[in-house]
């Protein structure tokens, strides 16, 4: 039986966050390759710190990528302008696993979950709104000249004690001669307050440490999955510790989490479940899952359901989802799920 506490906290990053530059970087390769040629491998892995990126992977694909000047573009689109010095090392998928990927099997080995509960997003209303917290702050920063003095980097988080919000905490990068008060002040009213609604009895802290001028690569270092709980539920369901980013969908870290997420969705909008957990694991190479469980709120199984309605395979996955497109980079940041657009978050009769 699976349960969510009545405590919990959980947090969000913005696209200008070190670890989410890396995410994106590695989408938007995934994407270009896609773009050129949909039977793309693809496992690319991005690393960035203080002025230095690297790109490296392997990668089956008739595509001709640039990974340098994407790299480059992506960080400046973000809103980040200090320089990087960009080194790559990409080969060829190993002919190893591809003998058991095209045959169908799974690309990995490995365990994904996927859950949903009632609700306009199907998720958590708290993953809901510290997603908005964090999105917002990018919103605000490109759209409103009040906030002119925002920078790229930041995060958000909340906690909830008994079922009720408790604390707010925002951290934004901000230019040096803003003062801490006004940052307060102005977050409140236009951001704070418009999510979360009343205010009353909630603890609201932003840049705790007093100070956060300098961020991206040029005050940490960024890896491609390390915010796998930002990209899922939050750390409130259990995670099989694949991440999603960089990966084509012949890896089963990712598209099986996808269709464990849309087989939860969908059991929960069907009216079978007031929330679902599905979790679900592969051997390599192997097309069949090796286990497929799915739990309503009250522990009992909807196994048998889940298999009856949905297919597993991997090629299956790719087939129902449409998951050869270019449609990565829009999950690099804010969460993989709860995206009403999303092939994985569509409503289907069951």
């Amino acid at each position: 039986m699976f349960n969510i506490t009545k405590t919990y906290t959980v947090e969000s990053v913005t696209s200008g966050h070190p670890d989410k530059i890396c995410d994106q970087i590695s989408d938007a390769v995934l994407d270009e390759c896609l773009k050129q040629d949909p039977k793309s491998r693809v496992a690319v892995e991005t690393l960035g710190s203080h002025g230095l990126l690297i790109i490296a992977g392997e990668i089956t694909s008739f595509a001709d990528v640039d990974f340098k000047e994407i790299g480059k573009k992506v960080y400046k689109d973000i809103g980040h302008t200090d320089d990087l010095n960009v080194l790559t090392n990409i080969v060829k998928q190993s002919s190893d696993i591809a003998q058991g990927v095209d045959t169908g099997g799974a690309g990995d080995q490995g365990i994904m979950y996927g859950y949903a509960t009632q609700g306009p997003e199907y998720m958590q209303e708290a993953v809901v709104k510290v997603h908005q917290l964090a999105k917002g702050l990018e919103t605000l920063r490109r759209t409103n000249l009040k906030f002119s003095w925002l920078k790229p980097d930041g995060k958000t988080q909340i906690t909830v004690q008994d079922n009720k919000i408790k604390i707010v905490l925002v951290s934004c990068q901000h230019s040096e001669e803003i003062e801490q008060s006004t940052i307060k002040e102005l977050l409140i009213e236009y951001l704070i307050h418009p999510i979360i609604g009343d205010l009353s009895g909630i603890e609201v802290l932003v840049n705790p440490t007093g100070k956060f001028v300098f961020g991206g690569f040029a005050a940490d270092t960024g890896l491609t999955g390390r915010k796998i709980m930002v990209d899922t539920y939050c750390g409130l369901i259990p995670h099989g510790g694949g991440c999603f980013s960089g990966k084509d969908p012949t890896k089963v870290d990712r598209s099986a989490a996808y269709m464990a997420r849309f087989a939860a969705k969908n059991i929960v909008a069907n009216n079978f479940a007031k929330q679902c957990l599905v979790s679900v694991s592969y051997a390599i190479g192997r097309e069949y899952p090796l286990m497929m469980e799915a739990l309503n709120e009250n522990g009992e199984s909807l196994a048998n359901l889940v298999k009856e309605k949905f297919d597993f395979r991997p090629k299956a996955i790719i087939e129902r989802l449409d998951l050869r497109r270019p449609i990565f980079l829009q999950t690099a940041a804010y969460g993989h799920f709860g995206k009403p657009n999303l092939p994985w978050e569509q409503i289907v009769s069951i």
